[in-house]
């Protein structure tokens, strides 16, 4: 999947350059996978005196780390009662409990660490687009505020004060949330699990992975490793020769203005919030630092649908505000989110002292982070219960090629007929 165009790579702060792995590495722990979610367990597995060493087969935040959205949510996007439905009383509620801190623990990393990645902790609008979307507002606001969430509903006049558009029925605003640059932020956490002790290789990827004689050896074309123990947190970006995480590949496009002229830009966002709606189809959009207009959708800009896609993010911007009707959106690009069937991150097990953390449905950022963080007390105590939800055995998706293409082609037909709209 092709970079070019992804705004992030080309405004993200940069790293230290980062070798590819030439030897053989002897350590107490190995992660495959430099995004959110291996670089937070790199860290705090670092941080709490342990041997770690991560590699990475391309680039830091290559895979959905560099493409995500740069919305901060707590929780998941399945409401609280959903989760508790699926997972029972107690795993329920410590997975709800657990992950309404996920916010908290990115802005606390990012001050902690000092990382440059143009954190806003604005809070974030769910909108809904139309008078179902509302009623779902309503009934995740009541979930919400029955477990203390600082959540408001704000009317249809309320939110269009706040998003600058008269587009939606009204939203829910989380004031836990904020936006980052994405990539920036993966680039930070990666120099904090430096400083911190971690080595990290890119350009290294995994060949082979077996466990022989106790320990897990991973090889990668001119190095190898040997660990105790062995974390693969690739989610939807799993290298041939890896285990196969049981998730549906969905795509998610994204296209961004040029920064938008000051008179055009004031009345838009003005409290910095990031935005996305409550359609089938998802959308979103916010403003970066510079005041670029980001706007997404489910989707794939490489695939058969990227025609469809585009047109109708033309006319979705126009419909949003209609000043930036006819504006430009030189920046495109395309990420894969790991969707699992009941949209609940998972934890299995991938042998002996081996874990594949991944599933997070589009919620990569708080929750992967977390995640990442609750590594660090499978590692040092063997605690099977770090993490909010229990280590599973491994399992196949069913059906996921075809259910890939529903969704795509949903998409692909939805904006299609969208963008003819008068």
């Amino acid at each position: 999947m092709a970079l070019s165009g992804n705004l992030w790579h080309e405004t993200a702060q940069h790293g230290a350059d980062l070798q590819r792995l030439e030897r053989s590495v002897n350590c107490d722990v190995a992660i495959i996978g430099a995004g959110f979610t291996g670089l937070s367990a790199a860290l705090h597995i670092a941080q709490a005196g342990v041997d770690v060493t991560l590699i990475e087969a391309e680039t830091i935040g290559h895979g959905g780390s560099g493409r995500n959205v740069g919305l901060v949510n707590a929780g998941l996007w399945k409401p609280p009662e959903q989760v508790l439905e699926t997972l029972g009383q107690a795993m329920g509620e410590r997975m709800n409990t657990m992950l309404a801190q996920g916010p908290a623990t990115v802005f606390e990393l990012i001050e902690r660490h000092q990382i440059t990645c143009e954190a806003t902790q604005s809070g974030t609008l769910h909108c809904a687009h139309n008078a179902r979307g509302w009623r779902d507002l309503q009934n995740r606001h009541r979930q919400q505020v029955a477990r203390d969430a600082p959540v408001t509903l704000l009317s249809a006049a309320q939110a269009a004060q706040r998003t600058g558009s008269t587009s939606f029925h009204g939203a829910l605003w989380d004031e836990r949330a904020g936006t980052i640059q994405p990539l920036s932020f993966t680039k930070g956490l990666a120099k904090a699990a430096r400083a911190a002790g971690a080595k990290i290789y890119e350009h290294s990827a995994a060949k082979s992975v077996r466990f022989h004689d106790g320990s897990w050896q991973i090889q990668t074309p001119v190095g190898q490793i040997t660990a105790r123990r062995f974390i693969q947190a690739t989610n939807a970006y799993a290298t041939k020769g890896l285990a196969q995480n049981a998730y549906i590949p969905v795509h998610y496009f994204q296209l961004a203005t040029d920064p938008l002229p000051e008179d055009l830009r004031t009345p838009i966002l003005p409290g910095g919030e990031g935005c996305w709606d409550t359609a089938q189809i998802m959308s979103s959009f916010r403003l970066d630092k510079f005041g670029r207009m980001i706007l997404g959708a489910i989707g794939n800009l490489d695939g058969f649908g990227a025609n469809s896609h585009r047109q109708w993010a033309r006319r979705k911007l126009a419909r949003l505000y209609p000043q930036l009707a006819g504006f430009d959106m030189p920046h495109s690009w395309t990420g894969r989110i790991a969707m699992t069937e009941d949209y609940l991150p998972k934890v299995v097990d991938i042998g002996p002292n081996a874990i594949s953390i991944y599933g997070f449905s589009g919620r990569g950022i708080g929750p992967g982070t977390l995640f990442g963080k609750c590594a660090v007390d499978w590692v040092i105590n063997d605690d099977d219960s770090a993490f909010p939800v229990a280590i599973t055995p491994a399992t196949h998706a069913r059906f996921h090629t075809a259910k890939a293409l529903y969704f795509e082609a949903g998409a692909s037909v939805t904006h299609l007929l969208n963008s003819r709209m008068p």
